[in-house]
């Protein structure tokens, strides 16, 4: 069974959030070396940048359904107060 890029980014993402997860628990015990938690940190970084680029390319993939006025539905993308604006 082939995986599409969708479901692929997907599986990226879930695995990237499990493992920052991880990662926060092992910080919070506490029983890292300073070594071991600065590399851990730094793992986390990259982690926390690639699920937020991942949520940003969900987000522009996201449309919304309007309902015209005749009762037909028109997809348009979804606007959030901090989309980028779109040039005219």
């Amino acid at each position: 069974m082939a995986t599409t890029p969708e479901a692929a980014s997907i599986e990226d993402f879930e695995k990237s959030l499990t493992e920052l997860e991880s990662l926060v628990r092992e910080l919070e015990q506490g029983e890292l070396s300073l070594e071991q938690s600065l590399s851990a940190f730094e793992r986390g970084v990259r982690l926390t940048r690639e699920c937020q680029q991942a949520l940003r390319q969900a987000e522009q993939r996201v449309q919304q359904l309007i309902e015209r006025e005749d009762g037909s539905l028109e997809e348009q993308p979804f606007i959030t107060p901090d989309s980028p604006a779109e040039p005219d």
